[in-house]
């Protein structure tokens, strides 16, 4: 997988987002694509520690509506499903917990959007997404791979062989020390790295490349200089990472 990183000579397709509000919209119209692609179970997931699901969740659910779709949005806990329904203005779909009183899926319904699932919750929302039948899944921010919840042996791998593993990412966002980490459906995995003319696609891959192979992939823009590998991506640095901060801090005011 890692020896499937190649380098990138080819049009960059989505490109790296200015703003986390770019990259929502980007994460909007992968899930769209691959919804109208027949992509069962999804996952949306932009990897910022400080992040709040509920206002990226705000600002995702219109991609559901924008195609017509009949759909309830699930929160880990009662308390913020009704938060998010106060704070949305009582919406006409269905907002409820993981498990709470008319939470119900329903045969009428075509997708369900889980906001920030957590491994405590992960055995029910695998049995949801098999009760969810035909209907599209979409996990947004999901924290469902705990290994201090699911452990790392055998349970824990049946867990990731038996629904993890059902899961397409479809948009992934991992901002780094002067690179990104990017797909965007139907483009495949991408390596950005920061240069003083801004952001350049280093290497594509079909899988999610380990933190080694981008670590490679990066050390081999200055292979040929006696710098360190870091020291080509100071020019321009935070950039991407600034706005994104910027944007986070709006959030959660």
């Amino acid at each position: 997988m890692d020896s499937a990183m190649d380098s990138v000579t080819m049009s960059p397709g989505a490109g790296v987002p200015a703003s986390l509000e770019d990259a929502i919209a980007q994460a909007r119209g992968a899930t769209q694509a691959a919804i109208q692609a027949g992509v069962p179970r999804m996952v949306v997931e932009l990897a910022y520690s400080e992040l709040k699901g509920m206002p990226v969740a705000q600002q995702f659910y219109p991609a559901l509506q924008e195609l017509g779709l009949v759909f309830k949005v699930y929160f880990p806990d009662a308390g913020a499903a009704a938060l998010a329904r106060r704070d949305w203005g009582n919406p006409d779909f269905v907002v409820r917990a993981i498990g709470e009183l008319h939470s119900e899926m329903e045969p009428g319904d075509q997708a369900y959007l889980f906001v920030e699932p957590s491994s405590i919750e992960v055995n029910q929302v695998e049995e949801m997404c098999a009760q969810a039948g035909d209907a599209f899944v979409i996990m947004l921010n999901p924290k469902l791979e705990d290994v201090a919840t699911i452990g790392i042996g055998y349970a824990g791998r049946q867990l990731r062989d038996r629904f993890l593993s059902t899961l397409e990412p479809v948009y992934y966002l991992r901002p780094m020390e002067g690179a990104v980490l990017l797909r965007c459906y139907p483009n495949p995995w991408q390596v950005w790295q920061e240069t003083d003319s801004g952001y350049e696609l280093r290497a594509e891959s079909p899988e999610k490349p380990s933190g080694e192979a981008i670590d490679r992939i990066l050390m081999g823009d200055t292979a040929d200089s006696s710098e360190p590998s870091t020291a080509a991506s100071k020019g321009k640095r935070g950039g991407f990472l600034n706005e994104l901060q910027g944007f986070i801090r709006a959030l959660t005011q």
